[in-house]
């Protein structure tokens, strides 16, 4: 297969044209052969099949092989929960038998057919192939071209950070060799290139080699080769990509504002009067937190209920639930219960009624099963386990949790988070990386997961901070540095074996707590005893805390992009610098929106910190030191530091500190302009809570920095109104200026010079 040219010589030359510009192909009629004597009648898998293209937009091509049955029908692509439902064009191409390669046009990209093999071939008018796709005709395998630079995407989990090299099962769960380093794994069967183009293969199930020059996709069983669907997508900016994966498997969700908060994670409960003096303690130290999560009996001796998958309370640690519920609703904590054990056919969805709700495995009676606790005032799910679930069933239970809360309370935004899902789990929750070491290779790791796994769809994502499986390698340093990172990823918060040392103050009280290391093996171990009398962690772990509280009118924002937009929270350096090959290929740091820059430190006992800024102009976090990018330096760090760089132009919100992310404040918001270029902040707010900013319950304020005229103005964008307070005060400043100005916005325009 020929080597696909550069992303610059051929996107440039890439158009917007639609569907309505295309040539199309003739159509052979059922039972029909097309074209001359001698056309090869296209087969596969044994099977007689028709090859179909499908102009889903400007930027995506749909690809099908489907069966003829004996009556000259196709045997359609079965509808699933992988794409949202939608009115699918017709096609422009059908073909049954192929003599002379067949040619059409995709806005301004040529497409060929030709048989033996059945083959495709995208490029421009120039010559230039964007992408050679093949599908053998003895077992449906796809051969496709892998191209000369960075490849990602695939889900969660396996060998980062560039795809390339390595072989695929695409096997979800935990039962992988590489779990304690790389995490549980989430397949997602899309892979997108650095090069401007991506696939998804939605039906059928299957794995990737990507260890030679080019990719192969091969069909776990013959049998079920075909249909064969897939989806490619070719798109000048790498943004672009991701938006019309959104299109096809659902924009991300719009999760409640508490979910960005903190959330600390409990196991072994020693009693009713443990669980209250936890949340009083972060309370009492005014270390902000909003979710305290409860895991259950069955992995821990003493959790919030009886047993492994029981939905009733344990009597030790929540002998009254509902008084206890109530009581930490009212210092303002959101709770979240763990659950297990879900019905291995599960099927269905939760407004099945009648005989359809009947079966044990129906997601319609599974869900009754939760009723009588959720009803008590719990806010979110934790749903453990389901590796042996198929993909199907896990999108079920994914969507179990979101629509179930949804329907019970349809004025509160649903939460879970889960360890297992498929393409399409961003339109209902939240995924974490699994049970993870304790070490700093397993930190190294999960900045290049995260990555991957925000470029597969999924952008609500986070690790078990400080890692779950306990070793000795686990320090006061290593837990910091992890904390650090977690504060910079979607979800925030802390769990794992010997528990209390998950806690913002546990490295400081000369006790362990339960250590809950019985029956791990490998590298499971107690940490040095010398490291529980460790001063300098809760102070470092109250700074980020902190911060991470003040950037929420920032993330919020970038959150409220993403769902709008399918672009992630977590970004690769790729997909604002597509062009920039160093940027392109780094995977150990990313941009946190589209504005700031996170580079973790994942070294033991460093000092410092090497990074890669991408060109133009860079302000130092901390510092506001202004550094000129488009080269690596060299950042010295100290415990309490990780480097964090804002790009010139970028208008920054900075929120007040809060203990709880809906805690209502009269302190000004605080706008920080970082000079340099010009920039623009769509600062995005509603209730945090509802569903009612679909009802156009928002305020968009647009604030543009003029660099040359050194002017700041405000509006609200068209559409959006303001929120109560309806007059806001702003406090505006100019990175490494002591000047500060007051505006107070109401919504009209307001321009500030300086």
């Amino acid at each position: 297969m020929s080597n696909l040219v550069s992303r610059r010589e051929v996107l440039a030359r890439l158009g917007t044209t639609g569907a309505g510009s295309l040539l199309g192909v003739k159509v052979a009629q059922p039972g029909q052969q097309q074209g001359a004597a001698g056309a090869r009648a296209i087969t596969v898998a044994g099977r007689r099949a028709e090859f179909s293209a499908t102009v889903v937009s400007p930027q995506t091509l749909r690809l099908g092989v489907l069966p003829v049955l004996d009556d000259g029908s196709v045997e359609a692509i079965a509808d699933d929960l992988v794409l949202v439902k939608q009115d699918w064009p017709e096609p422009v191409a059908r073909i049954r038998s192929i003599r002379d390669p067949q040619m059409f046009f995709w806005g301004k990209l040529r497409v060929s057919v030709s048989s033996a093999p059945l083959a495709l071939k995208v490029g421009d008018y120039q010559g230039n192939v964007i992408q050679q796709i093949e599908i053998s005709k003895e077992n449906g395998a796809v051969r496709f071209s892998r191209g000369e630079r960075p490849v990602f995407g695939l889900g969660e989990g396996g060998p980062q950070f560039d795809r390339r090299g390595v072989a695929y099962p695409m096997k979800s769960g935990e039962g992988v060799h590489d779990v304690p380093v790389d995490g549980a794994r989430m397949p997602v069967p899309w892979l997108v290139s650095a090069q401007g183009w991506a696939l998804f293969f939605h039906q059928p199930l299957g794995s990737f080699d990507l260890i030679g020059k080019d990719g192969r996709f091969t069909p776990w069983t013959l049998q079920a080769a075909l249909p064969l669907d897939v989806f490619l997508i070719v798109a000048e900016h790498p943004p672009d990509l991701l938006t019309e994966y959104a299109r096809l498997t659902g924009f991300p969700h719009l999760p409640p504002i508490w979910a960005l908060g903190y959330q600390q994670s409990h196991r072994t409960l020693a009693s009713r009067e443990e669980v209250l003096s936890e949340a009083k303690t972060f309370r009492e130290k005014k270390l902000p937190c909003d979710a305290l999560i409860y895991l259950g009996t069955g992995f821990c001796p003493s959790g919030w209920n009886t047993g492994h998958g029981s939905f009733v309370f344990n009597n030790r640690a929540f002998p009254d639930p509902a008084a206890m519920i109530r009581d930490l609703h009212q210092k303002d904590f959101k709770i979240v219960l763990h659950v297990v054990n879900p019905p291995e056919g599960l099927h269905g969805q939760v407004s099945d009624t009648g005989a359809a709700a009947r079966p044990a495995d129906d997601a319609a009676r599974y869900w009754a099963t939760h009723l009588d606790v959720f009803r008590l005032g719990v806010d979110g799910w934790w749903p453990d386990e389901g590796d042996d679930l198929s993909p199907t069933a896990c999108l079920v239970r994914n969507r179990m949790y979101w629509e179930g809360p949804a329907i019970e309370r349809p004025s509160v935004r649903p939460y879970a988070l889960n360890r297992n899902g498929y393409a399409g789990l961003q339109r209902y929750g939240w995924l974490w990386s699994g049970d993870i070491d304790s070490t700093w290779e397993a930190l190294r790791a999960q900045v290049s997961v995260g990555l991957n796994t925000s470029l597969s769809g999924v952008p609500f994502w986070g690790t078990d901070t400080g890692g779950f499986v306990t070793t000795k390698e686990l320090t006061g340093e290593l837990y910091v540095r992890w904390f650090q990172f977690s504060a910079f990823c979607p979800l925030f918060r802390s769990h794992g074996r010997t528990w209390k040392l998950r806690l913002p103050w546990g490295w400081n009280t000369g006790d362990y707590g339960p250590t809950e290391l019985e029956g791990y093996h490998g590298n499971a171990a107690l940490p040095d005893p010398r490291e529980l009398h460790n001063p300098h962690v809760e102070p470092i772990c109250r700074k980020y805390l902190e911060l991470r509280y003040r950037l929420l009118p920032y993330l919020y924002s970038a959150v409220r992009e993403a769902h709008d937009t399918g672009i992630p929270v977590i970004r690769a350096l790729w997909l604002h610098y597509p062009d920039d090959p160093r940027a392109v290929e780094c995977g150990d740091q990313y941009l946190w929106g589209r504005d700031m820059l996170v580079a973790p430190v994942t070294e033991k006992g460093a000092t410092s910190r090497r990074l890669y800024l991408p060109r133009g102009l860079w302000h130092d976090f901390w510092t506001e030191e202004k550094v000129e990018g488009g080269r690596e330096i060299e950042r010295p760090v100290d415990l309490a530091t990780i480097p964090l760089y804002v790009r010139a132009g970028a208008v920054l919100p900075i929120g007040p500190v809060r203990q709880y992310a809906t805690q209502m404040t009269d302190d000004p918001l605080t706008i920080k302009v970082y000079p340099g270029a010009d920039g623009e902040l769509v600062l995005c707010e509603d209730d945090g809570i509802s569903f009612n900013y679909r009802r156009g319950e928002f305020m968009r304020m647009r604030a543009l920095w003029s660099d040359r005229d050194r002017q700041l103005s405000f509006g609200l964008v068209d559409g959006s109104k303001m929120l109560e307070p309806t007059m806001r005060k702003i406090d505006v400043c100019i990175a490494a200026s002591k000047s500060t100005r007051r505006v107070v916005f109401g919504g009209t325009t307001e321009v500030i010079r300086f």
